[in-house]
């Protein structure tokens, strides 16, 4: 039973959440054959349906233009994989075409009526929704300390989000004497069954305290609250145990594919 009901889950994934979602901000989407890229974005994006229907040779061409048309603009590319995504050599042929495979993914499903609850924080934390620049350039900066990297331009990511789709972008953060120790984001996509859940970076002083899970709790009551019946997480290696464990299904991986110039 469990089978059938991920397979369910897997395809209405694939009939639903293999589009983009216009970013905003000055990013554009087009059309290159099967697959959807985004320009103009903090880097180049690239998906395509489960099966791409071409092969070898042709298959080749097709991931040399998109690398190459991203290196005349002199930006990388992400090429977004998913474990069961045909012809089953794309990654091979990403791989010899100057592609880097980052850290896979998890992809999970799950009801958001069964997820649903009143979020329970530890003693001083406080959940509110944010949409001022200031607030986002604060969500920024702390993802910038959690993973060591330059998150700045997710400020400008979040901010065009909640410009050019308000009603489809909520954005939390969790936050203790002022400080932002966790934020995460739910966005919808028009017409699809699904809220995607983004985000959930915690501070790593407030790790194992349950704000992450309140922060999934809350989301899927706001996902359940707008009639969408499903939530779904490309979730690390240690959020996806944490998932699973609240009742979301794993219903494949997903791997990025990335060409720097």
């Amino acid at each position: 039973m469990k089978d059938i009901l991920i397979s369910e889950l897997r395809t209405a994934y694939d009939a639903q959440l293999r589009g983009v979602t216009p970013p905003g901000g000055g990013a554009r989407i087009e059309q290159d054959g099967p697959l959807t890229r985004v320009v103009g974005w903090h880097r180049g994006f690239v998906t395509g349906p489960r099966d791409l229907g071409v092969y070898g040779a042709e298959l080749d061409l097709l991931v040399a233009r998109q690398r190459d048309f991203y290196a005349a603009r002199g930006e990388a590319v992400e090429w977004k994989t998913r474990a069961h995504d045909l012809p089953a050599d794309l990654t091979d042929r990403l791989t010899a075409a100057g592609f880097v495979a980052e850290d896979s993914e998890t992809v999970l499903i799950g009801r958001s009526a069964d997820l649903a609850a009143a979020p329970v924080l530890p003693d001083g934390v406080t959940l509110r929704r944010v949409t001022a620049r200031s607030d986002l350039q604060r969500v920024a900066a702390m993802e910038s300390s959690v993973w060591g990297e330059d998150w700045s331009w997710l400020a400008d990511d979040l901010t065009a989000r909640i410009e050019n789709s308000p009603e489809n972008t909520v954005v939390l953060v969790a936050e203790a004497r002022a400080e932002v120790v966790c934020a995460a984001w739910l966005v919808f996509k028009e017409g699809a069954d699904f809220g995607g859940l983004w985000g959930g970076s915690t501070l790593e002083a407030w790790r194992g305290q349950g704000i992450y899970r309140a922060m999934v709790a809350h989301r899927a009551q706001l996902a359940a609250a707008r009639g969408i019946p499903y939530v779904y997480v490309d979730a690390s290696a240690d959020s996806a145990p944490i998932l699973a464990r609240l009742g979301l299904h794993a219903v494949t991986t997903t791997t990025p594919y990335v060409w720097s110039p």
